[in-house]
């Protein structure tokens, strides 16, 4: 195999795409199909509570796109960080998902699934022995923290994608994944440079996002070379260019020349990106420096409470100019009643229109807008105590008395009736750490289940 051809539909799968634009990168007959299904972007929630951060008729409509133009020409198909958040709930969810558009559309197929949640026990065993590493930003783990955390998942790289495809997998179904690795497995499989597959990976994990204008709703395909790899817009409205391409190749990155990731880092530093005809871009000198040590990402969200919250206007520029001293104020009454009443928890009151997206940090927040919204936030150990700090917030922001109040109706409009709304359970990430693996460790652990789906299938081999 001189070249390896690699079909990326969309940046998240659900998200969508042009059938067009598919069906473009289809007749470039394709050597792969890969997608990643999954992000932490949309936060803590979805990977604590088992639940996909995607709708699932848009999960069912792209997958079914992807398998009737794949299973009969026998493209491989890989799916990376199933259902979102890649724990079992979302692993399970997806492949339900799978299995029924086999059944409906007489597909038959051998399909690896890939599991990548750690044990508990396996967890507190490498604490223990101090081989796990928190993150730049994250604290100290302790066994409270990983017991309280209903899903821990390991970022896995190419190598499991490896070995189920190996073992004959026409489909990969994977658990939770580094990105780039559903793009890059087959390619380094066939003898592809591994730096080279990772670094198209990490651009076509995103779809047309790279390309001007970018869109992660459109798709776009890959060529790789055995020296350099071409990125190819499949819409007639999307170009690569050596900016967005380069751009891009910064996305989600601290250093913009290194990016670490399972087993090693790809090295940017001799990268070089030439725009050619037809809207593509060439890229070149990417290479892949091996870590010293294995280590795996590890992720997991627990709960610490139930959340209500409340939107409301402010159109007064009186009160929007000392609004700063009003919520104080407001504060300091509500925590007084609160403390009266034990009821425990905490309430976030932010201002859209001056500061509610940057906070402290926004440079312009002296220049209000004329109307500002106010969002209540409250969060507390259960629902009942949330809605009661939400509830005496709002209603004493509604009738407080600020400084050159004119008319004494209350203070803030509301968009909603009823005014507060429950958002039931609040999650924050409680592991985010780098755990040491070794080879037969991840082995273990990361093994794939292949089954045969489809019409009168067997189930596992």
């Amino acid at each position: 195999m001189k070249r390896c051809t690699i079909l990326s539909p969309t940046a998240i799968l659900g998200y969508g795409f042009p059938e067009s634009s598919f069906n473009a990168g289809m007749a470039m007959q394709p050597d792969l199909i890969a997608v990643d299904a999954g992000s932490t972007d949309p936060g803590p929630y979805y990977l604590g509570s088992g639940k996909s951060f995607t709708d699932r008729s848009g999960v069912k409509r792209d997958l079914r796109l992807m398998l009737t133009a794949a299973i009969p020409r026998r493209i491989p198909v890989v799916i990376g960080s199933a259902g979102g958040c890649g724990a079992l709930p979302h692993l399970q969810w997806t492949r339900e998902i799978i299995e029924e558009i086999a059944t409906e559309e007489g597909l038959r197929f051998s399909m690896a699934v890939i599991a990548s949640d750690l044990p508990h026990e396996l967890v507190l065993e490498k604490l223990a022995a101090g081989r796990v590493t928190p993150l730049d930003h994250e604290g100290q783990l302790n066994e409270a923290t990983v017991r309280e955390t209903p899903h821990i998942v390991g970022q896995i790289g190419v190598d499991p994608i490896l070995r189920a495809l190996d073992s004959g997998a026409e489909v990969v179904l994977a658990g939770r994944a580094y990105d780039p690795s559903v793009f890059a497995a087959l390619p380094i499989r066939h003898g592809f440079d591994r730096g080279l597959a990772l670094h198209l990976g990490k651009i076509l994990e995103c779809a047309a996002i790279a390309a001007t204008p970018g869109s992660g709703s459109d798709s776009v395909i890959g060529i790789l070379h055995e020296d350099r790899f071409e990125l190819v817009p499949l819409s007639e409205e999307r170009a690569f260019t050596r900016e967005s391409t380069a751009a891009h190749s910064l996305y989600e990155k601290s250093d913009p020349y290194h990016l670490p990731g399972p087993g090693g880092t790809l090295d940017l530093t001799g990268c070089s990106f030439t725009e050619i005809e037809g809207g593509r871009v060439e890229v070149r000198g990417t290479r892949y420096l091996p870590s010293p040590r294995p280590t795996i990402k590890v992720e997991g969200a627990r709960r610490v409470g139930y959340r209500t919250i409340c939107v409301a206007g402010i159109s007064d520029p009186i009160m929007i100019a000392g609004l700063d001293d009003t919520i104080a104020a407001v504060h300091q009454r509500a925590a007084m009643v609160l403390q009266r009443e034990q009821i425990d928890g905490r309430v976030d009151i932010r201002v859209y229109g001056r500061d509610g997206v940057m906070g402290e940090w926004e440079p312009n927040r002296a220049c209000p807008a004329h109307e500002v919204g106010v969002l209540i936030d409250a969060i507390a150990e259960t629902q009942e105590a949330a809605n009661s700090i939400c509830s005496l917030t709002r209603s004493t922001l509604l009738h407080y008395g600020y400084p050159g109040r004119i008319s004494t109706a209350g203070n803030l409009a509301f968009p909603f009736s009823p005014s507060d709304l429950p958002g039931g359970p609040v999650y924050e990430f409680s592991l985010y750490h780098l755990i040491d693996l070794d080879a037969d460790e991840a082995a273990a652990l990361f093994a794939a289940e292949l089954v045969t789906v489809g019409p009168h299938a067997g189930g596992h081999s």
